[in-house]
């Protein structure tokens, strides 16, 4: 990756062009530059799904949003060669969202949403008890949410608990569990030192309701141990290796649902559900960023995008965020 200079991009039907303030990087980000098909054919890509910033120009039938407009975005780069690391950024109007920026930090926050969010907002969204989240809506539900202290686990137990869930969440150090307590999580397990399964049933003795799972490969089998009968296990990842073998029987004997989930090929109408209840819950101060909130944000400037992208390669905690433009 190098810095250029290029002009600046005009929007097109049904399109906004956002001046940046904020872009947040991802691991997808990386991993879909390991991948060479992953540049479907463009001479030249900027990375970037996800950030925050004004709406500085529209396109021909574009409803509901008008120059000046805070927004966050959502897979901003997906299908196209320009994404959010960037100054500017033009995008499909609806991948671009009202972002309540009455609150300190706003377009950090924004740029903190996108992936991490809606892919928890779908996770905790894949069972039979709630097709929206907000307050009441996982009310009764024990929620586990496996690394609580990633991006996701920190943005599900953030919504879990603003929803009404009681949330278990595991870690693998005392300083990430303070970050998952942080965020809001009622049960904190840490699995090298405790054992997890052990504990997690006598803090559920009927076991949980829904799992959120980073890491199916090395937790199916805890997943099972203390899943309830008839629960859902929710994977957006394959941390920890690309498969897992399923004890059939006893897997159909507890009723239990495996719900996968990508976002880049998630029906839109899911996608549009999770913007609006996450800006809701940004609204109401319910999901937040920054270490008072279990998400520590690492901050460099638009030409160090690499080195951005490296240290979420390496697996820094919290969020990576590239600072393109003073806040507007």
């Amino acid at each position: 990756m190098r810095l250029v200079e290029r002009p600046v991009p005009v929007p097109g039907p049904g399109q906004v062009r956002v001046r940046l303030a904020r872009a947040g990087v991802n691991p997808t980000d990386w991993k879909a530059r390991a991948d060479v098909s992953s540049a479907m054919g463009f001479a030249e890509v900027t990375p970037g799904q996800d950030g925050a910033g004004v709406i500085d120009a529209l396109g021909t039938g574009v409803p509901g949003l008008a120059a000046g407009d805070p927004v966050w975005l959502y897979l901003a780069q997906h299908g196209l060669p320009y994404g959010t690391a960037a100054e500017y950024c033009v995008l499909n109007w609806r991948r671009a969202v009202h972002l309540p920026d009455s609150l300190p930090g706003a377009f950090d926050l924004g740029a903190c949403l996108g992936v991490p969010a809606i892919t928890a907002h779908r996770a905790l969204t894949s069972g039979p008890h709630a097709s929206r989240l907000g307050p009441g809506s996982l009310a009764g539900q024990l929620v586990l949410v496996q690394g609580g202290a990633g991006a996701v686990g920190n943005a599900a137990i953030q919504l879990a608990v603003w929803s009404g869930a009681t949330v278990l969440t595991t870690v693998s150090s005392a300083a990430k569990a303070a970050l998952a307590t942080a965020a809001g999580a009622h049960h904190v397990v840490n699995y090298r030192t405790q054992d997890a399964g052990l504990v997690i049933r006598q803090l559920a003795p009927d076991g949980v309701d829904l799992i959120a799972e980073v890491s199916p490969a090395v937790n199916n089998e805890l997943d099972v141990a203390v899943a309830r009968n008839g629960a859902t296990i929710a994977i957006y990842a394959t941390d920890g290796g690309d498969t897992f073998p399923v004890e059939i029987r006893r897997t159909f004997g507890l009723n239990l649902r495996y719900q996968f989930l990508l976002l880049y090929t998630l029906d839109p109408a899911h996608l549009e559900a999770a913007a609006e209840d996450v800006t809701a819950a940004v609204a109401a101060g319910a999901l937040r960023a920054g270490e008072k909130a279990g998400l520590p944000l690492h901050h460099y400037p638009l030409a160090e995008t690499a080195a951005a992208h490296d240290a979420v390669e390496r697996g820094v905690v919290g969020k990576v965020l590239i600072d393109i433009a003073p806040a507007p």
